[in-house]
């Protein structure tokens, strides 16, 4: 072979491979904190302003039934990043971390592998063994969890952490090489209230204006007796805690809610701009959006805040994908759940997803061409953190029922028929009507327990 022909198959070889990383889209994952399925324009709600969210939605594909497995922000992250259920990856609220095992087939190391150029900007709330996280990144900006302020510009002005790290994924967008696919997880600590502040809610300053001439109507499920109904401990609980930090008169009501509202308000004009962003990069054609909120959360409802339960407001999440070529303007009824997004993120990337994973794939479900998309329809929800004020439970959710129970709370079975009663305001574990659901649900989920703990 002449050195000519020589150069001409290298250089075919190496444009072969300059083109296999350009074809595969870059990958840019929104995640939110505490916010519920419907504090979004496009799930109905007509008071929250959320305008670029419900373009993304309208361009892309809404999963109107979307789960975490998990309602706590730690083992929903956990879950998020490794495709496993908490009892697989056993990583909860400021538990031991997760092992390098699954830390080897996390979505960000497998990227990493094959050649995905990758960020991570904002609130991690998981820990690795050996510090991994460090390693698993190009880019590597985590936020620290407290106040919602910091200082920059060698100290001489406040700036609010949405808007600290949306500057840092434009910064990231703008300098990512040109040659290489990037995958960028944005994990904005908003809508999550300060605990620590008597105020709860901080949002930025662009945003301050909104909601203030509108009264936003009162919780359902607010009446005393469906507090009663709960078990003791839950009623003594954090939920009961922080649903008296919160709402447990109109008047901080209205003040909170418009703050976790203007917070949402805020993210989403962050959103905008980065997509803003893309199109300047000139890669938003080939650039795949994914949004999804980490965990459900309480605005009221039961007398409660905060998430962790097993009912519907702290399950429910909003998700949406949006695919540049893809299919627009559609609506999903399965469901889908925190735990697919990993092998979803690898699928888009065209990467291998390990077959470890306890997810799956809903590129399917953004394809102009129709073909099958498997589909669940039951899923085991857990809150297995050992911590007494809040009570660990587990359950399983069908299309059309709810099992769970209390693992430390004798007698403490809930059974609900979603269909009839979506608020799930009646327990049918006394009727006897429902006794032979109720045990093939409760035998379902203790085979579920068991086959996602191998």
């Amino acid at each position: 072979m002449t050195s000519k022909n020589l150069l001409t198959l290298l250089l075919i070889c190496f444009s072969g491979y300059v083109y296999g990383q350009k074809s595969r889209p870059n990958i840019v994952f929104i995640l939110t904190d505490d916010q519920r399925w419907d504090a979004l324009g496009y799930a109905g709600n007509t008071i929250i302003q959320t305008p670029e969210m419900d373009k993304l939605a309208r361009e892309g594909v809404y999963f109107k039934n979307a789960f975490v497995t998990t309602p706590i922000c730690a083992a929903s992250r956990a879950t998020i990043i490794t495709g496993l259920y908490e009892r697989k990856h056993k990583y909860t609220f400021q538990q031991p971390p997760i092992n390098n095992e699954f830390t080897d087939n996390s979505y960000p190391s497998v990227l990493k592998s094959e050649g995905y150029y990758s960020g991570f900007l904002g609130k991690m709330g998981v820990n690795f063994e050996n510090k991994r996280d460090t390693s698993l990144f190009d880019v590597y900006k985590p936020e620290p969890v407290g106040a919602y302020f910091r200082l920059v510009e060698e100290g001489t002005r406040h700036k609010h952490t949405t808007d600290v790290i949306r500057d840092n994924a434009i910064d990231f967008i703008e300098n990512a090489p040109e040659d290489k696919p990037f995958c960028l997880s944005i994990s904005f600590h908003a809508p999550h209230a300060d605990d620590s502040s008597p105020q709860q809610y901080f949002w930025p300053q662009e945003v301050d204006s909104l909601y203030k001439n509108v009264t936003i109507p009162g919780p359902a499920m607010a009446d005393d007796n469906y507090f009663m109904k709960l078990p003791l401990p839950v009623r003594e609980g954090f939920n009961r805690t922080r649903w008296n930090w919160r709402f447990d008169s109109p008047e901080k009501y209205q003040q909170m809610v418009k703050g976790y509202y203007r917070m949402i308000t805020g993210i989403d004009r962050a959103i905008a701009k980065i997509r803003t962003a893309l199109e300047a990069k000139g890669v938003d054609k080939n650039t795949v959006i994914i949004l999804m909120g980490d965990n459900g959360y309480f605005l009221g409802e039961r007398q409660l805040a905060g998430k962790w339960l097993m009912y519907e407001p702290s399950l429910r999440v909003p998700l949406i994908i949006y695919h540049p070529s893809g299919v627009g303007s559609k609506t999903v009824e399965d469901m889908a759940l925190n735990a697919d997004i990993a092998p979803t993120i690898l699928d888009f990337a065209q990467a291998k997803i390990p077959a470890s994973y306890q997810g799956m794939s809903l590129t399917g479900h953004t394809k102009k061409t129709k073909m099958a998309v498997p589909r669940r329809d039951a899923f085991l929800c857990e809150h297995l953190w050992d911590f007494k004020p809040i009570a660990a439970s587990e359950g399983i959710r069908t299309e059309k029922y709810k099992y769970f129970r209390y693992r430390d709370i004798p007698d403490s079975e809930e059974l609900y028929d979603l269909v009839n009663d979506p608020w799930e305001t009646k327990n049918l574990v006394q009727d006897k009507a429902s006794q032979k659901i109720l045990a093939s649900l409760r035998k379902q989920c203790n085979e579920e327990i068991e086959s996602l703990s191998k």
